[in-house]
């Protein structure tokens, strides 16, 4: 969350201080780079965090097995991993694509969807929008794992005869719950929204909402979910 942050506001601020709106072809790779790197790591860790609670409550005899210290440490480096090859691949090929309409984005901090506006090749183009669409088909499937998981954990507590063990359980997955509904339906909105309704105030307000809010937002919501 405050890689996510510190990323794209730190710039964003000196530029609007500065009165500027520039940033320089090497620090807009870099941005890029690491936007899409801790944003592809977080929703990793998201999804290994609701394994975890599934093998928690549904199967908890069994989560010193299935999920020992050497198994959390290759899950965490798989995410990382998973987040530097995703963000690699993209910055590459976003930055081998030779630009001819300008160098003007129209946004805050450095895109993919704006940088792919100014390209004129169509190979390279086509190339993108396909590793694009391969990395929307792995996130659908990580979003599906997460929703049959809380189908699973929910069927479970509620099988929970006591009261308090059903609070402890809920009070367990809604935080991270709630952080999952955020960053998916402010990114999906921000990459899925009809062509119509565009606009640069709205695409301006729609970047914001999903690399800002999340990241804010994430901390408060799991130290409201360690008070309950």
């Amino acid at each position: 969350d405050l890689g996510c942050i510190c990323t794209t506001v730190p710039k964003a601020m000196h530029n609007s201080l500065q009165n500027t709106t520039t940033i320089s072809y090497t620090g807009c790779a870099a941005q890029l780079f690491f936007f899409y790197f801790f944003l592809s790591a977080e929703f990793s860790l998201l999804t290994i965090m609701c394994y975890d609670r599934y093998v928690a409550i549904c199967k908890p005899l069994h989560y010193g097995t299935l999920l020992g210290s050497r198994a959390c440490a290759h899950m965490a480096a798989a995410a990382w991993a998973t987040g530097f090859l995703y963000s690699l691949l993209h910055t590459a090929n976003t930055f081998s694509l030779p630009l001819c309409q300008g160098n003007a984005l129209g946004q805050f901090f450095c895109e993919i969807p704006h940088i792919l506006k100014l390209s004129c090749s169509h190979s390279g183009y086509l190339k993108e929008i396909g590793l694009i669409g391969v990395s929307a088909c792995l996130n659908f499937g990580c979003f599906v794992f997460i929703v049959f998981s809380y189908v699973q954990i929910f069927r479970a507590v509620l099988r929970i005869p006591a009261q308090q063990g059903r609070h402890r359980a809920f009070s367990t997955c809604l935080p991270h719950l709630a952080v999952v509904s955020v960053v998916t339906s402010t990114a999906t909105f921000a990459y899925l929204k009809p062509p119509s309704i565009s606009s640069p105030s709205l695409d301006l307000i729609v970047s914001v909402l999903y690399s800002v809010l999340p990241p804010t937002l994430n901390p408060f919501i799991y130290i409201q979910g360690d008070k309950i």
